[in-house]
């Protein structure tokens, strides 16, 4: 598919004026295919994998339309997670930096019901959130949908893997009748038979913006290793990230409890690590993955369930601990590498009798003599957030404006409802912590706790 530039669209100067800030020049391949019939106002049928551009495709859509005058919810996006909702929001967000006043809201489980139906009776332009909170707050009439236009289901076929189909019907029942032609666009990696019927149940005379399978595979090395039993196992595992030495790589495990066992023996041998499955609270998956997409840890070891939405940019390494339970699940798993044109590797770990053609040599056991790289960030915790009004600038300026601390001392800045992240440089944090304590921000003294 040959390139295209974003300019041929006929968007809004001001969307136009601010893709070009953010170096948003050639369209991706799902946008090429699906960025015409959404701004035409037509229903799309649309492969999308995360990394592949389709929140732009579908958010472009959304903000060229909208009525900003009118503060009423237009859009909604359904995300199968609160991870990718949240990430779904902040690229809306930066989509529409260059448009005044849009509001966009994310409605989770994992936060106060009654705090968010506060935030909807303010108002809202876009709504993102989960299944579940979405019809909670449509029972409740927290939220309407009267003034809806464009409904998005992004990464269905994930929603419907996680039990959000009653959900998802419920939320498109309650549509219909208040909004029967509001245009509707289906996002999903795959198409089994149930995103079929229910694509076909949904969309009024689609449009299909589905890649050949040429141009949607990533370039991904895939190595097979054979193991015999549960230690060789471990062993393999800390062998393969010794002689790689990614700086992102996430491990795929079976069950929490493998996940956890997994993670200990890696932090004993010194690798910078963190485990995240569906068992964990939303505050604690939140910082792990805060903490993980930051840089303060290298490796996440994770169940098929919890890393659903997990959007990491650059991710080095896929590591099946334990092999995916079908192939679907494991082109997914490894799908996670290899994006927007770069190389990725995919490692598997088989017993002898998951039967494998052509098994990899091991990388050698003297490896597990030497010590691993450390995180080159850690991360603070700054105990204030959206609820006190604070942004990224006002921590970066407190954290830069001593002088002793410059901008590439720091890294990613992120602020949720009631506290703020920040990814410091390793040599520096005990610094950066000492900063804080001295100064202010907003006006108060800000109290950090240093997350290792």
């Amino acid at each position: 598919m040959s390139d295209a530039d974003f300019s041929s669209l006929g968007l809004l100067p001001a969307l136009q004026q601010n893709l070009v800030s953010l170096g948003y020049m050639q369209m991706t391949a799902i946008q090429q295919l699906s960025l015409p019939p959404v701004l035409a106002g037509k229903d799309v049928l649309a492969q999308g994998k995360t990394g592949s551009g389709k929140t732009a495709a579908f958010g472009l859509g959304i903000l060229n339309k909208l009525d900003i005058g009118r503060l009423d919810p237009q859009a909604l996006v359904l995300c199968p997670t609160r991870e990718l909702a949240d990430q779904v929001c902040e690229e809306i967000r930066r989509l529409a930096r260059t448009l005044p006043n849009v509001k966009v809201l994310s409605l989770c489980g994992g936060r106060p019901v009654a705090v968010q139906a506060d935030s909807l009776s303010f108002g809202a332009h876009i709504i993102v959130g989960t299944p579940g909170r979405i019809e909670d707050h449509l029972r409740r009439e927290s939220l309407k949908l009267d003034h809806i236009s464009c409904l998005v289901l992004d990464e269905a076929d994930r929603m419907l893997d996680m039990g959000f189909l009653p959900s998802v019907e419920t939320i498109i029942d309650m549509l219909k009748p208040v909004q029967p032609r509001a245009q509707v666009l289906l996002f999903s990696a795959t198409y089994p038979s149930d995103i079929q019927r229910l694509a076909n149940s949904i969309l009024q005379d689609p449009v299909s913006a589905r890649l050949e399978e040429n141009e949607s595979a990533p370039d991904i090395e895939q190595l097979f290793y054979k193991v015999s039993d549960e230690e060789s196992r471990v062993s393999a595992l800390k062998r393969i990230l010794l002689h790689f030495k990614p700086e992102t790589a996430l491990v795929f495990c079976t069950t929490r409890n493998d996940t956890d066992e997994v993670c200990r023996e890696l932090q004993v041998h010194g690798f910078a690590v963190l485990a995240l499955h569906g068992e964990m609270d939303q505050r604690e998956r939140d910082q792990t993955f805060i903490r993980f997409s930051n840089g303060s840890a290298r490796v996440l070891v994770a169940t098929d369930v919890a890393a659903r939405g997990l959007d990491v940019t650059g991710l080095d390494l896929v590591i099946n601990y334990h092999p995916a339970r079908d192939e679907e699940t494991h082109t997914h798993r490894i799908g996670r590498t290899g994006r927007a044109g770069s190389t990725g590797r995919a490692c598997t770990l088989l017993t002898g009798a998951q039967n494998r053609t052509v098994f990899s040599e091991l990388p050698p056991l003297s490896l597990l003599k030497q010590r691993p790289e450390p995180a080159s960030m850690l991360t603070l915790q700054i105990d204030g957030g959206k609820r006190d009004k604070i942004r990224p600038t006002d921590v970066l300026g407190a954290l830069t404006g001593t002088g002793e601390l410059s901008g590439s001392d720091i890294g990613k800045i992120r602020i949720t409802h009631n506290a703020a992240y920040v990814a410091v440089s390793s040599a520096n944090i005990n610094l950066a912590q000492q900063i804080l304590a001295k100064g202010k921000i907003k006006g108060k003294t800000a109290r950090t706790k240093r997350l290792d």
